[in-house]
């Protein structure tokens, strides 16, 4: 007979990432409230370290500060730049993950800046160590709903047609690296049920 299953974390550290626009953020803020831990968004690390750093030590960081025509480039390269900002931000998210398996105390860790490849790699050099971190990533296929996702989110801003172009080749990305490693990957889809997915997921 197949045990029921109950509302126990198997994880003291939970990463979630995806694409902006996903969802991921409103989902990460209800699943850290559900299990009464702590969140931060990975994001956050940007402003500090960008705070804390020169254009010279981290360039990618510092890339939109620097270059104010970005917005012009194809979004293509503007993934580059993406993927440049999450390898240089990886110290930043390994300390803190650390620091909280040292301390053991639970956290939600979100945000755009978390990379399959390298989170996999991250749990892949010490397998003991981080045996109790768990990654998923939040998938949205539709580059239409992401547009739509901005609009409800920022109704006074024009279309943010390019920026959901950005989101969505970023997300095909993120699917397609966290699939490779064989980290999961949830459809946002239906809304009214990715808490209980992600729920089903989680718990034991």
């Amino acid at each position: 007979m197949k045990a029921l299953a109950t509302n126990r974390r198997q994880w003291d550290v939970l990463l979630i990432g995806g694409a902006s626009g996903s969802g991921k953020t409103s989902v990460s803020y209800r699943l850290a409230q559900h299990f009464g831990v702590g969140i931060t968004e990975i994001d956050d690390f940007q402003v500090i370290l960008k705070r804390l750093t020169t254009p010279e030590q981290f360039p990618a960081l510092h890339y939109w500060d620097t270059h104010p025509d970005a917005y012009l480039m194809p979004p293509e390269e503007m993934i580059k730049i993406g993927i440049a900002i999450c390898h240089e931000m990886l110290p930043a998210l390994e300390a803190v993950i650390d620091n909280h398996i040292e301390s053991n105390v639970p956290i939600v860790l979100e945000g755009d800046f978390l990379l399959p490849a390298l989170s996999a790699k991250l749990v892949a050099t010490d397998p003991a160590k981080y045996a109790h971190v768990q990654i998923m990533f939040i998938y949205e296929p539709s580059e239409a709903q992401i547009l739509s996702n901005y609009a409800c989110r920022e109704p006074e801003s024009p279309p943010q047609t390019y920026r959901a172009r950005v989101s969505w080749l970023y997300g095909e990305l993120i699917k397609q690296q966290a699939e490779q490693y064989g980290l999961s990957v949830v459809p946002s889809r239906p809304w009214d049920t990715l808490f209980d997915r992600l729920l089903a997921l989680l718990t034991v």
